[in-house]
């Protein structure tokens, strides 16, 4: 069987526009979490979000900014980044039949909404045939992927996988897949979001999934915690950059980890709800052990969902207690998402990105927030302070409305 490892990230995000920044914050435990001024919010529950502080006009000319909606932006800037630390920013320059086995699956969950919400806006007010001849191809989910491909000239396979809270974790699944069944030699893979919106963030607060903690936005986000009250929107991009081993070896490439397995499972029990026994996530993880051959007591760390809802982090836990029995207690698990809030379809993304570099740095974040325990939140959530850790092998899990549970397993090389 081919072997697949990971040899560049990128990543734009509210803790930074790169990786470095990003880590650096993470480990710390900083909040990306603010009050939102990028939109009228006097009429939302919440009004606090994680957004990225960026500006367009530093990387794309006004051409392009009305091509390309921002996730799509972003995905570009985090794969020239991951392309760079990779050693392959010339990679436009090999021959096609080398680029006929280089490919890009990205995921998104929502994909276009501010192309959306813009572009009929201006029907509403100017009419339709005002209408941006760019619409359609800058708000398709698709785009991220495409966009990428062009930008980079990847000949391989292309595609956007859509999955809700789990999209780029099925894009990452995919993306081993493709290189292990030999359909590629390497893949762009990961996810980009930019639904922070006003529309966006009204449909969650109607149902009230997100955090009202107005007052606190850097405390809103408090997976595992006794006094939490919902998820905090985030918003950006993580890029992976997906190579075969031996060819990623013999070019000596830097490698952060290998990608040993990947589990996918539905709950099959309710569209927005996880099913309470946490049957479906134990599965995901035992199928992504198996497909590596990974005892399950070499696994290290756990870079949880952790979303920071009542439901989510409850039976995430027993889904670990139900995959793990009790080496569940010896794991260390920590969440992203007390720092720059849900990425939504990109959340699995970056949220690999940060467990790859725990392999690769024996460094796990903490889980910001955590000052109260709860008696259905029983394990090690690496509350406080950042721990050094030697990271054999590490779990990333992801679950998405739809019942979609998708867990990723990486670690050192064998």
């Amino acid at each position: 069987m081919r072997r697949v490892v990971i040899t560049g990230l990128g990543t734009i995000n509210p803790l930074g526009l790169d990786v470095e920044t990003s880590w650096r914050r993470m480990l710390a435990g900083e909040s990306g979490v603010d009050l939102i001024t990028r939109f009228d919010v006097s009429g939302h529950a919440a009004k606090i979000a994680a957004m990225v502080d960026w500006n367009p006009d530093d990387h794309f000319s006004p051409p392009d900014q009305r091509k390309l909606d921002p996730f799509t932006m972003w995905a570009i800037l985090a794969t020239r980044e991951a392309m760079t630390d990779a050693g392959l920013e010339g990679i436009g320059e090999l021959s096609e039949e080398e680029r006929d086995r280089f490919s890009a699956i990205i995921g998104t969950g929502i994909g276009g909404i501010t192309g959306i919400e813009e572009q009929h806006l201006v029907m509403q007010e100017k009419g339709a045939r005002r209408v941006s001849p760019h619409f359609i191809p800058r708000i398709m989910a698709n785009a991220v992927s495409g966009q990428v491909a062009i930008d980079q000239g990847l000949l391989g396979t292309a595609f956007t996988t859509s999955s809700a809270c789990a999209s780029s974790g099925h894009a990452i699944g995919m993306a081993l897949m493709s290189i292990r069944s030999g359909e590629s030699d390497l893949v762009v893979t990961g996810g980009a979001e930019s639904a922070t919106t006003a529309l966006g963030l009204a449909g969650f607060c109607s149902a009230k999934a997100v955090s009202t903690r107005n007052d606190d936005p850097q405390g809103a986000s408090r997976p595992f915690d006794k006094d939490r009250d919902g998820f905090v929107m985030g918003e950006g991009c993580g890029i992976l950059i997906f190579e075969e081993y031996e060819r990623a070896k013999a070019r000596g490439a830097k490698i952060y980890a290998e990608v040993k397995g990947f589990g996918s499972t539905d709950d099959a029990f309710h569209i927005t709800a996880p099913k309470e026994d946490g049957a479906g996530p134990a599965r995901a993880i035992g199928r992504a052990l198996k497909m590596g051959n990974v005892d399950p007591t070499t696994i290290d760390y756990v870079n949880a969902h952790g979303t920071s809802t009542a439901y989510n982090d409850a039976i995430e836990t027993r889904a670990l207690h139900r995959a793990f029995g009790d080496h569940a207690r010896k794991l260390a698990v920590s969440s992203t998402k007390s720092m720059i809030g849900h990425l939504l379809g990109a959340s699995s993304a970056v949220e690999l990105v940060a467990t790859a570099m725990a392999v690769h740095t024996g460094t796990v974040h903490p889980t910001r927030n955590y000052t109260t325990p709860d008696p259905d939140c029983d394990l090690d959530y690496v509350p406080g302070e950042a721990r050094e850790l030697g990271v054999r092998n590490a779990i990333s899990n992801s679950l998405g409305f739809g019942g979609h549970n998708v867990s990723v397993c990486i670690g050192q090389p064998d």
